[in-house]
């Protein structure tokens, strides 16, 4: 197959760049590129690929959409990668611990590899989606919207020892605060909306509060629940070295300290297995968005992770 013209591939990215930009703004971006290191026609997987921010600006170093594999479990996600698709390369709508064991199933690896767990902009500005407690919406929560199950079916069917579980090991809250919300979500039930919730958990709260709402912990405690991320988190580690050529890298960027601490813990291990380890680290240290993406509000928290398979 002969190439396309540089100067194609330029307009083409261009047009991508038109449609996504305003979308959602890539964390660490030019961190991601510089440790990724992009060459030309290497393959590049993306796993949580959201609006193609950080594929446009890996397009750009490769030079070939048809090397690209673009996965995402949101199907607004995967409407807005259409542009990519024009361009040859591969869009799948799955989530990525399901596509992960049929690309090994399949024999197939990768140049390049990043993994991007954070929740996108359009999935929290959207109030319909209903991820954020700042606006109002329905309790649904669902990354992939062919999921039956919401965070409404969490929060109005689960017992009380159930939702203080879910709440102390996904939100991190303290036993007792725990208790308190799961017990105050269980009186005021049915719970529909997100203000109603966010509310019930707010009048659990003594005192006044400075920049943190007191129900995002358990917000973000039934989002995790729901969706199974740290699962994912947990597929993807196991497989790492499986998706990888030799030399391939791989990029992951967490939000929260429970990915964070799987991820940290993994590399940890990889760190010190000595001849018998399988990547290398590219990041001794994590790279955080507060620091090295500081013009970007949603990076603030953004942790990235590299490596390198041997």
């Amino acid at each position: 197959m002969s190439k396309k013209p540089p100067q194609q591939h330029k307009e083409s990215n261009d047009h991508i760049s038109n449609e996504t930009e305003l979308l959602h703004i890539p964390v660490l971006l030019e961190k991601v590129i510089e440790l990724l290191s992009p060459k030309t026609n290497e393959t590049y997987l993306d796993l949580t690929a959201g609006y193609g921010g950080h594929a446009r600006a890996i397009l750009a170093k490769t030079g070939n959409a048809s090397k690209m594999t673009l996965v995402d479990r949101d199907n607004f996600a995967i409407q807005q990668l259409e542009s990519f698709r024009e361009l040859g390369a591969k869009v799948v709508h799955d989530d990525f611990a399901h596509f992960i064991r049929s690309a090994i199933a399949g024999a197939k690896r990768y140049n390049m590899v990043l993994v991007d767990l954070g929740v996108s902009s359009p999935q929290l500005d959207k109030a319909e989606r209903g991820f954020s407690l700042k606006r109002n919406g329905p309790l649904d929560m669902r990354m992939d919207q062919r999921q039956e199950k919401t965070a409404a079916d969490i929060v109005n069917h689960a017992s009380e020892t159930v939702l203080q579980e879910i709440i102390e090991r996904y939100g991190e809250e303290p036993p007792g605060r725990a208790r308190a919300i799961a017990r105050a979500i269980t009186r005021a039930r049915p719970i529909l909306t997100t203000q109603v919730l966010a509310d019930v958990i707010l009048n659990t709260h003594r005192g006044r509060f400075q920049k943190t709402h007191p129900a995002t912990r358990t917000f973000q405690a039934i989002r995790i629940e729901l969706n199974r991320e740290l699962e994912q988190v947990e597929t993807l580690l196991k497989n790492i070295p499986a998706l990888l050529e030799p030399g391939g890298r791989i990029a992951i960027i967490s939000f929260h300290s429970l990915e964070d601490r799987l991820v940290k813990q993994y590399f940890a291990d990889q760190a010190n297995a000595g001849y018998e380890a399988e990547l290398t680290l590219l990041t001794k240290k994590a790279i955080l968005g507060k620091t090295d993406d500081v013009h970007n509000p949603r990076a603030r928290s953004a942790i990235l992770r590299v490596a390198v398979k041997k």
